[in-house]
């Protein structure tokens, strides 16, 4: 049985993937990537690979993708983090034609074939206010946990509406809300509402199908599900896998390098 992994090296956190030559899931893991990019990803290949009750020499091939894959020091190769987060969407939900990846840094948008190749893409200015970054800035200026956003921003009457463009300026928006006696659910649910807008502006960019893909960290929100499911008219697909998806495609194109060194020679040419 061969294995292969894949390590995505985020803003904020560190995904490692390994799977049989199955593609199956056999270990996985997730921590902060905090500020050594380079200790982050060994730390969380290390983590997969004891999920997954394995020794790193039963891996025969290594991806690193994500903002920090050049700090993969133990991979064979680098992908994109838009590649990979299209083959691995396309691999868990087949029928995907969109994506919309929502990290802490940047939110991209991707328009995918029916084998997961990139047919077009979009990402924001890591300066505006449709990424992960932007809800970490409410939740200081709220002091609500960040995994609590989401389930507090669902209990909103009415949205208030957020103008700033810049994360910079998003706490000081808040506050000013709040100073103004502004309930803290109406004000997450316009945080999550115009993070929400900004997105489905990219996804128009690049084409919106039927067929829509959340990937990312962020798509463990709730409250970003469901304001970019009202906003779009459609459902999403969205699923425990979805913040491991760019590991999962670099896992994916890691097999692939596995599977073609076993394909035999050509023999075009030979001598009959």
């Amino acid at each position: 049985m061969a294995y292969a992994a894949g390590v995505d090296v985020g803003s904020t956190q560190t995904k490692a993937v390994i799977i049989n030559e199955d593609a199956g899931i056999v270990g996985r893991a997730l921590i902060d990537t905090g500020a050594n990019v380079v200790l982050a990803a060994e730390q969380a290949y290390v983590e997969a690979l004891k999920d997954g009750g394995m020794r790193e020499e039963e891996v025969e091939y290594v991806i690193g993708t994500g903002y920090g894959r050049y700090k993969v020091t133990f991979g064979n190769t680098q992908v994109t983090e838009i590649s990979c987060h299209g083959r691995g969407a396309v691999h868990m939900f087949p029928d995907t034609r969109t994506v919309v990846d929502m990290g802490g840094q940047d939110t991209k948008a991707i328009s995918v074939s029916p084998s997961g190749e990139i047919q077009d893409f979009c990402m924001n200015d890591k300066c505006a206010a449709g990424t992960g970054r932007f809800l970490g800035a409410a939740s200081d200026a709220l002091d609500i946990p960040l995994p609590e956003l989401g389930s507090t921003a669902l209990k909103a009457e009415k949205a208030v509406r957020i103008s700033t463009t810049c994360t910079v300026f998003a706490e000081s928006e808040v506050l000013s809300w709040l100073g103004k006696g502004k309930k803290i659910e109406d004000i997450l649910w316009g945080v999550h509402q115009s993070i929400a807008s900004r997105s489905i502006g990219l996804m128009r960019r690049v084409g919106i199908d039927d067929q829509i893909t959340f990937t990312g960290g962020v798509a463990k929100n709730i409250g970003m599900i469901k304001a970019l499911e009202d906003n779009l008219g459609m459902k999403l697909n969205v699923g425990e896998e979805s913040h491991y998806m760019g590991a999962i495609g670099a896992a994916l194109f890691a097999l692939d390098h596995i599977l073609a060194s076993r394909a035999p020679a050509s023999t075009a040419g030979a001598v009959a």
